[in-house]
C-alpha cells in the first residue's frame, strides 16, 4: 500500500446543472413513470451459492490500483483469495442522472439490472430508496459495518439506520482558498462577500451540492431547512450575481480556477483539495464556524441482484479497518470507517501515517462537531428549486 499523489476525479462534481431533473423527464417523455415497487417485489433468485460471482459498478478512479499494473485492484483480489467469489468491476458511472436513466427500465419493470452493487452519491441513493428500487442489506451478514461505519454516516434523512444504503467514501463540502494569493485567512462562509474577492469568488453549479453550505452559512440547520430559506439564500446568490461577484458556477473545473489564480477562494470538496495541497500547500481547506456539508456515496443492492449475498459480503469487507485503510490512502476522501486511522498510524511508514493525521481523511472532534448530513430535496420540491437554482447558473 502507498500513499503517492494520485490524479483524482471529484465523484461530487460531474456535471449535473440540470438540478437532477434530466432521470424524471427521460422516464416521462417515455411514458414510463417512476414506479414504485412493494418490498415483498424487489428480492430476485439469490444464485450466490451456485455462481461465485459478483457485478460491481463503479465511478472512474475510485478504487486502489496497483502501482505496476493498473489493471489489478489489489483490495478485491484480496476479496477473491479469501472468498472464492471474482468481482467483475465496471468503471461504468460517470453521471448520476445519466446512469439513473440507464437502470431505470429494468428497474421500473421489475427486472435485474445486471448489477448486485452500485455506488451513487446520497442524492441520488435518496431517489432509488423513495422508489423501492433497491434492497434492504441483513445486517446480521455485515457485522463490520454495525461495529465500525462512522456514527456521523448512520441516520440519512433518505434512509434512516443506513438499511439501504452503506457510505463507500465520504466527503466535505467547504472552502477552499489560496491563502498567499488572499493574504488573509477565511473562517466563515460570509467571508466569501468580503470587497477584496470580488470576482474572484467561485459557487458549484449543482443544487444539491451548493445550498447545503450557503444555508448553514446563514444559520439554517441543514437537517430540517425549509422552502423559505432556500430561496433567500437564492435572493441573495443572484444579488451577488448581478454585481460580478460571484465569477462563475462551476463542476470540478473549479481546481484549475484556484490553481492558477482566476480565483482565491470558492466552494469545494476535500477530497480535490487533499491531491492540490500536494502541488500546492498554501491551498487551505476550511470547514466554516457555522458548518459544513459532510457528505457520502454509498453502495447499494439494486432489485432483483442476482447474488446479493455475495454483495453484501463484499460491503462488509470494506468496512474492516485494515481494507478500509488501504483504500482511503489510494481515493483520499473522508473515510467512513473512523478505526482505519489507527491501521494507518500504527503502519511503521512515515507518508501513511501522516495520512492518520490528515483532518480531511480522518476529521477531528473539532471539525465533526461543524458537520451535519443535510436533508435531501424532496421529488416535490425539486421542479421548482431546480428551475429557481439553474435560473441563477445560467445568469
Amino acid at each position: 500500500m502507498t500513499a503517492t499523489t494520485r490524479k483524482n476525479l471529484s465523484r461530487r462534481a460531474v456535471l449535473r446543472g440540470i438540478g437532477g431533473t434530466g432521470a424524471a423527464a427521460l422516464l416521462a417523455g417515455c411514458g414510463v413513470p417512476p414506479a414504485f415497487v412493494e418490498p415483498e417485489d424487489r428480492a430476485g433468485r439469490d444464485l450466490s451459492d451456485r455462481e461465485r460471482v459478483l457485478h460491481f459498478a463503479n465511478w472512474p478512479l475510485y478504487i486502489d490500483t496497483d502501482d505496476d499494473d493498473p489493471s489489478k485492484r489489489p483490495t478485491l483480489d484480496a476479496f477473491t483469495r479469501r472468498t472464492g467469489i471474482s468481482v467483475r468491476y465496471t468503471e461504468e458511472i460517470n453521471d448520476n442522472d445519466e446512469f439513473f436513466g440507464k437502470i431505470s427500465p429494468a428497474l421500473t419493470n421489475r427486472q435485474d439490472t445486471g448489477r448486485d452493487l452500485l455506488v451513487v452519491s446520497d442524492w441520488m441513493a435518496a431517489r432509488f430508496v423513495r422508489l423501492g428500487w433497491v434492497q434492504e442489506m441483513d445486517r446480521s451478514k455485515q457485522p463490520n459495518v454495525r461495529r465500525h461505519l462512522d456514527p456521523l454516516l448512520r441516520s440519512p434523512a433518505f434512509d434512516e439506520g443506513r438499511r439501504h444504503a452503506v457510505p463507500w467514501q465520504s466527503g466535505i463540502t467547504g472552502i477552499a482558498y489560496d491563502r498567499r494569493r488572499l493574504g488573509r485567512e477565511i473562517r466563515s462562509t460570509s467571508e466569501l462577500w468580503a470587497d477584496d474577492l470580488r470576482g474572484k469568488v467561485t459557487l458549484l453549479s449543482g443544487l444539491d451540492e451548493a445550498i447545503p453550505l450557503l444555508l448553514q452559512g446563514d444559520g439554517v440547520d441543514v437537517t430540517r431547512w425549509t422552502a423559505d430559506d432556500f430561496h433567500a439564500v437564492c435572493d441573495r446568490v443572484e444579488r451577488l450575481v448581478r454585481k460580478k461577484h460571484i465569477r462563475r458556477f462551476t463542476g470540478n473545473d473549479y481546481i484549475k480556477d484556484l490553481s492558477n489564480g482566476d480565483v482565491l477562494a470558492c466552494q469545494a470538496y476535500s477530497g480535490d483539495v487533499v491531491q492540490l495541497q500536494a502541488d500546492n500547500p498554501d491551498i487551505v481547506f476550511v470547514v466554516p464556524e457555522e458548518g459544513a456539508e459532510l457528505w457520502a456515496e454509498s453502495l447499494m443492492i439494486p432489485n432483483r441482484a442476482r447474488h446479493k449475498t455475495s454483495a453484501e459480503r463484499l460491503v462488509d469487507y470494506y468496512y474492516e479497518p485494515e481494507v478500509a485503510a488501504e483504500l482511503a490512502a489510494w481515493v483520499a476522501y473522508v473515510c467512513p470507517v473512523p478505526a482505519a486511522r489507527d491501521v494507518l498510524a500504527d503502519s511503521g511508514d512515515e507518508e501513511l501515517a501522516a495520512l492518520a493525521e490528515d483532518p480531511l481523511i480522518f476529521p477531528d472532534d473539532a471539525m465533526r462537531a461543524r458537520l451535519a448530513l443535510a436533508r435531501d430535496v424532496t421529488a416535490e420540491e425539486r421542479g421548482e428549486f431546480a428551475r429557481r437554482w439553474n435560473s441563477l447558473v445560467g445568469l
